[in-house]
């Protein structure tokens, strides 16, 4: 076993810059406590395994059992002939990949509910209730929850971070939304069509049918040209 994991740890320290995009996500709940925890790895292969599926399974019950509330917690609790990070590092060295124990979370209350999304432990969803509530309807409002992702139950719960960043997307949405209305508006009085000069190939194509000129197109290229312009020159001083 020792050998195991000074493989394990070699293995850690070579590929500790690869991404271990790959993993098995489970939950369980106890009734008025949840907890969703994700073993990392490299490749779906291994995320299949079903021994690494076992060991998820097992240190998720280590933590149900041992109510742990961080992350760090789980790592540190017994398991085996070491601590629970042992037995990941012990997995990493017989399986060659990079592992590591990425994601944990609980919740608690009157009531609580875990969804596995078609059970293939790639998405898990926990949730706790204020009061008791129907076991299908719980399972309904989690899988609600894997669908639709949300960042808040309402409007409060909202960090003023995630708000700033909702306004600054629309912002920069409305201006663009309005440089391009001003192109079309300013083609439209030149009286062209903004598909008939989008492109040097359409250009030569339209010309040739006789549907636009050579002054339509000098016309066009220059309503076109200013905004771009100014729309590079306000990137320019962002930066």
């Amino acid at each position: 076993m020792e050998i195991i994991r000074k493989k394990g740890q070699a293995v850690a320290a070579k590929r500790s810059e690869r991404e271990a995009s790959e993993g098995c996500v489970l939950a369980k709940t106890t009734g008025d406590y949840a907890v969703v925890i994700a073993l990392k790895c490299e490749t779906d292969f291994v995320a299949q395994n079903a021994d690494f599926v076992k060991l998820t399974q097992d240190i998720l019950d280590l933590a149900v059992a041992n109510k742990c509330k961080t992350l760090d917690e789980v790592k540190a609790l017994p398991m085996g002939n070491g601590t629970v990070q042992d037995a990941v590092t012990d997995r990493s060295g017989i399986t060659g990949e990079k592992m590591e124990l990425d994601g944990y979370m609980t919740v608690e209350g009157t009531s609580t509910a875990v969804y596995n999304h078609m059970n293939r432990n790639g998405l898990c969803t926990i949730v706790a209730f204020n009061k008791n509530v129907d076991d299908q309807l719980a399972k309904q409002v989690a899988m609600q929850i894997a669908a639709m992702n949300p960042i808040a139950i309402d409007e409060d719960g909202v960090s003023e971070e995630v708000k700033q960043k909702e306004i600054e997307v629309a912002i920069e949405k409305t201006k663009a939304e309005q440089v391009q209305k001003a192109v079309e508006a300013a083609l439209k009085k030149a009286n062209i069509n903004p598909a008939h000069v989008d492109s040097e190939e359409h250009m030569e194509s339209n010309m040739a049918k006789g549907w636009i000129t050579a002054e339509d197109i000098a016309k066009g290229q220059r309503k076109l040209l200013l905004p771009f312009l100014l729309k590079r020159l306000h990137i320019c001083r962002n930066k």
